[in-house]
């Protein structure tokens, strides 16, 4: 009886016309099943780790001037992103944006970027100072020297006062460019802007220019942990470890500081004039800007200016809480890049109607 009741017991459980597994077989299914699933992830990583590109870094002499270069070479692209940084010109900074953008980009386009003169770890021009002019000519002549050979379109990024220089070499190079992308744009000083009034006097004065560049520059003494935790703990700890990395290796340099400044105090006495209207009305097809909520260096009375200028222009609001300095985290880094790549691929589609 007891065997009976017991064998009762277990065939109701389940589909009675289904073979009984015994225990043996059934681990070995689910220890199957197991590996496939984690097969099928690290098969996922596998691809993920393939299409994404990483940069490469290298130093070039243009205009005399050492320049460090960041790229990513497609096997065969279809077009060229030139990206030109803000100030800071760091090109390391944008280490996540510019694989993220090649990213989604498909590995369609070669993508460079271009440092601004003497924002490097190394003092490599002994102490020279450089103008937000002399910073464009930088830029124009890299154009003409690097990118000479190259036999697809030139697409233009720029961040910050990056899109300034942009514009300059569209007017420069306007055959070879394509596109031009303003990423939260310093176009013109924003007269309204208290922050903006109090770098502009900073910047003005060599004697606090020189003091706050040596107060930077002072904390080169501490070791590299000290500093990366000094950054971490000062800046917030959403910072991504790229843009860590770049503020202790670059901006604790007294020569970076000092460019960073002058440059800075340069671009405010070009932007005091409104930007160049008949331009921007003559090339609107080409641009294209992308704005923040609370950004004074791009506020958003400037985008209805440029609405009203230039309505040719594609003009977007970044409204997910990122900020002008979206390279500094991992999360602005990839959805601006993804609003480039947009850009790019609906401006591409225009250009095969």
């Amino acid at each position: 009886m007891w065997s009976s009741s017991s064998s009762s017991s277990t065939t109701t459980v389940g589909n009675s016309d289904a073979p009984q597994l015994s225990s043996p077989d059934r681990y070995r299914r689910r220890y199957t099943r197991l590996n496939l699933v984690i097969s099928n992830m690290e098969s996922e990583k596998e691809l993920i780790n393939k299409a994404k590109r990483h940069v490469t870094s290298r130093l070039c002499t243009v205009s005399g001037s050492m320049t460090e270069v960041l790229e990513i070479q497609a096997e065969t692209p279809k077009f060229h992103v030139l990206f030109i940084p803000g100030n800071p010109g760091v090109v390391s900074f944008y280490n996540d944006f510019l694989e993220s953008l090649h990213q989604f980009l498909d590995g369609n386009a070669s993508i460079t970027a271009v440092g601004q003169i003497s924002h490097t770890c190394k003092d490599w021009e002994s102490g020279k100072l450089f103008s937000l002019q002399e910073q464009i000519d930088h830029k124009v002549e890299f154009v003409r020297r690097e990118l000479e050979n190259v036999e697809v379109p030139i697409i233009l990024v720029g961040h910050s006062i990056g899109s300034y220089i942009s514009l300059e070499i569209l007017r420069k190079c306007p055959e070879k460019v394509l596109y031009c992308i303003g990423l939260y744009p310093f176009l013109t000083l924003n007269q309204q802007s208290t922050k903006q009034s109090l770098i502009g006097k900073l910047a003005a004065s060599s004697l606090l220019s020189a003091t706050a560049s040596f107060l930077v520059a002072s904390l080169g003494l501490l070791p590299m942990w000290a500093a990366r935790r000094l950054v971490s703990n000062s800046l917030g700890a959403s910072w991504s470890d790229t843009a860590v990395q770049a503020t202790c290796t670059h901006l604790r340099q007294y020569h970076t500081m000092r460019n960073v400044l002058y440059m800075a105090m340069t671009e405010f006495r070009e932007l005091a004039a409104e930007p160049d209207w008949k331009f921007m009305r003559e090339n609107q097809s080409k641009l294209a800007f992308l704005f923040g909520i609370d950004d004074h260096w791009g506020p958003l009375h400037l985008f209805e200016e440029i609405s009203k200028q230039a309505p040719g222009t594609s003009l977007s609001i970044e409204r997910e809480g990122h900020t002008h300095g979206f390279c500094c985290t991992v999360a602005g880094s990839v959805w601006v890049a993804q609003r480039v790549a947009t850009l790019i691929e609906t401006r591409l589609h225009q250009k095969r109607l």
